[in-house]
Parts: C-alpha cells; sequence; structure tokens
C-alpha cells in the first residue's frame, strides 16, 4: 500500500469517514462481507462509475442476505431464551430460592427491618447486575455510587421485587428476560436474557 498522506485537515476528515464506515461494517457486518467488495463499490459510486451489478441481482442478493440474518438471529434467540429456561428451571431447585407466580426468583441474602416502599415511592439502592454467565453489565457498586429511582420506574422484576423487601434488605433476583427486556437488546445485555441482581434497598425516600 503507498504511503496515505494525512498531514491536512482534508485528509484527515476523509480518512475519518473511512473509519466511521467501516466500524459500522465491523460492528454490523452482514454474512461474508468482502472489503475488497465494499471499497469497489465504495470507489465507483464515489466516481460515478457504472453499476457493476444490475439494481434487480443487487436487491434480490440483499433479500437473501437480509433473510439469512433473520433467521440466524432467530435462531440465537432461540438459543438464548433456552438457556435461560433452564437456567431458572435449575435455580428454582436450589435451597433458599423463592419462586414467585410471576416467575420472579429471590434469595434473601441480608433481612432488613425497615419499611417496604410501594410502588409510588423512590428508593436508594445499590445493585450488582449480571447476565447468567456471570458477565456484569451494570454495577452501582463498581461506580461507588448509590442509585436513586422510582420503584415503578424499572424493569418488572425489580417493581414486584422492591414492594416486597423491608429498607436494610439485600437480596439476589433471578429475573426472567419477560420480567426484564423481554427480545429487545439493551446496552451490553441480549435479547430474552434471564438477569441476576444483588440489590440492596438502602432507603426509602
Amino acid at each position: 500500500m503507498s504511503q496515505l498522506d494525512l498531514s491536512t485537515d482534508e485528509a484527515r476528515v476523509s480518512y475519518g469517514i473511512g473509519l466511521q464506515l467501516g466500524g459500522q461494517l465491523r460492528d454490523n457486518p452482514p454474512p461474508g462481507a468482502s472489503l475488497e467488495a465494499v471499497l469497489a463499490g465504495l470507489a465507483d459510486a464515489y466516481n460515478g462509475a457504472e453499476n457493476r451489478v444490475p439494481a434487480e441481482v443487487l436487491n434480490a442478493s440483499f433479500q437473501v442476505i437480509r433473510e439469512r440474518m433473520q433467521a440466524e438471529a432467530a435462531a440465537k434467540a432461540e438459543q438464548a431464551a433456552q438457556a435461560g429456561r433452564d437456567y431458572l428451571s435449575e435455580n428454582a431447585q436450589r435451597k433458599g430460592v423463592t419462586v414467585l407466580a410471576s416467575g420472579l426468583q429471590y434469595e434473601v441474602l441480608v433481612s432488613g427491618d425497615g419499611a417496604k416502599p410501594s410502588a409510588e415511592d423512590h428508593v436508594r439502592t445499590h445493585y450488582h447486575g449480571t447476565l447468567i454467565d456471570g458477565t456484569v453489565f451494570d454495577s452501582s457498586y463498581e461506580r461507588g455510587q448509590p442509585a436513586e429511582f422510582p420503584v415503578g420506574g424499572v424493569i418488572a422484576g425489580w417493581v414486584e421485587a422492591l414492594q416486597l423487601m423491608n429498607a436494610g434488605s439485600k437480596w439476589r433476583l433471578h429475573v426472567p428476560s419477560e420480567l426484564a427486556y423481554g427480545g429487545q437488546a439493551v446496552g451490553s445485555i441480549p435479547p430474552h436474557s434471564v438477569l441476576v441482581f444483588d440489590v440492596e434497598l438502602l432507603d426509602i425516600l
């Protein structure tokens, strides 16, 4: 590759555009993506060259790849959902785990003797959230700052659990995906994820 001159603002901005496009492609690559073909398409469009693939053929290929990606996503989602069901089924058999009618599971780590909040209350908590494989996705402990929020403004599993907890308590929640984010991906949380939280109810505000 010839030496690239990035000494001017124009060249650096051009390079930055390429970085952005490359990052998008890297983070959401279609199956079998070819960087060589991407660069050829980019150059042809930029230079106003004639398309090398007829529009109807290109559209048909896009449809094939879309369907393949949808099938792969559906298979991955079902695999995640099944892993969650298996986890909850096994976890429900452990000593000290309470299973509620909603499917929410919890363990009492520390029993508090304060009041219980209502859905209209605001609370201060410390929490540590992981996926079932132990991957941490959020933690007020790691941030070193408790979180304050309305009881009714969080995921359904938390809304239910918080109203059962006495201030001063610490529980471990095992939250089915339907009481969390369901089939939606949120941040680093994949779709259909069972979430595990250690939740410490510090105060009712």
